[in-house]
């Protein structure tokens, strides 16, 4: 049976690939420090799964790592884990660089000196795929798209500290040889997302009644990513990607951030209308502009395309009308990180 030690996996992209590999037959061992955004929530279907290990602990705990890898012996180690809310970037980097610099190289040399104990078919086969964001490479104009060759430009806290692990991880395979993949990521959404985040945090105030905050003139834009693609792609380049390589995974979906308000807007007055028979687009309202706001993301996939036959599976439109289903069917989750008591309860041990 395969097996993927997965770092970061109770968290929202990490938890939806979590899911999906256990429901494949694959056999994860799933770290993950359980900051505020890891979510043991989001891994309840997999409670009495036996092909799912799940491990309480940090990617920067050398000794928990080297025992896990000596123990479960993956086939790959693919890593989620990584403090990734730029407003909480802004407000205390320190925290980004530690888990996002300090653990991935931890990490690195963990996964190294056990790849490096590894013989023939074992250590010819096994990879380290490290997940990463397209905010590595700055902001763009009205036109363009980011390539895997675009210069990194990062422009907050957490973007710089992804850019550095990224480095780290392309001077690990360089330096030593480890059998590195890195993807570069537009924006997710999806279901399991951290209601703090653009999309289930307009579902949640406009159910509420409450202002739907928007930034600035609400024009900056994003490549639209549905969750369950990426975690697709991810399979992909995991299984057939050049060592060394990086690849870039989008949607193919630009959108303002003002459309994106307006069509869960439309969704939820179709689906969930207002008592008052007021258009929740009347509830939007605009604020200061988050500090150093890239203008415009926007994704080249065609690399992974033409090299693997990737290609997005959800538009927009029917990605965001079944997100929005996801939540209005999943509330008790929503109330649960709304409220904080998903945060009381703890799974696992790093014993």
């Amino acid at each position: 049976m395969t097996t993927w030690l997965v770092t970061g996996g109770a968290g929202f992209i990490g938890g939806n690939f979590v899911l999906d590999a256990v429901r494949r037959g694959v056999r994860v061992v799933n770290l993950d420090a359980l900051t505020y955004a890891g979510n043991v929530d989001t891994l309840a279907p997999l409670a009495n799964d036996a092909n799912h290990v799940f491990v309480h602990g940090d990617i920067g705990d050398r000794a928990l790592v080297d025992r896990l890898l000596r123990e479960h012996s993956p086939d790959a180690v693919i890593n989620f884990a990584a403090e990734s809310h730029v407003d909480r970037s802004i407000d205390g980097p320190a925290a980004f660089v530690q888990t996002n610099v300090v653990g991935t190289l931890a990490l690195l040399e963990s996964v190294r000196d056990h790849w490096k104990s590894l013989q023939g078919g074992a250590k010819d086969a096994f990879r380290f795929l490290h997940v990463s964001t397209d905010e590595v490479y700055g902001s763009l104009g009205d036109t363009g798209k980011f390539t895997e060759t675009t210069p990194f430009a990062p422009n907050s806290p957490y973007s710089a500290s992804k850019a550095a692990s990224d480095h780290l991880v392309r001077a690990f395979h360089h330096t030593y040889g480890l059998p590195v993949l890195t993807t570069n990521c537009s924006n997710n959404y999806g279901p399991y997302q951290f209601p703090e985040k653009l999309i289930p945090l307009i579902i949640a105030r406009a159910l509420a009644g409450e202002p739907l905050p928007v930034y600035g003139d609400g024009k900056n834009v994003r490549d639209w990513l549905y969750v369950g693609d990426h975690c697709a792609a991810i399979r992909a380049v995991l299984e057939g990607g050049r060592v060394g390589e990086t690849y870039n995974v989008g949607g193919d979906a630009e959108r303002q951030n003002i459309d994106v308000v307006r069509t869960i807007c439309a969704l939820l007055d179709d689906r969930r209308p207002r008592e008052d028979g007021n258009k929740r687009e009347s509830q939007i309202t605009y604020v200061a502009d988050r500090p150093g706001h890239d203008r415009r993301y926007a994704i080249d996939a065609n690399k992974l395309k033409s090299e693997l036959g990737w290609a997005p599976q959800h538009t927009f439109e029917q990605g965001i009308a079944d997100t929005v289903d996801w939540y209005l069917s999943n509330q008790q989750w929503v109330q649960r990180v709304t409220d904080g008591s998903y945060r009381l309860e703890r799974i696992g041990t790093a014993a």
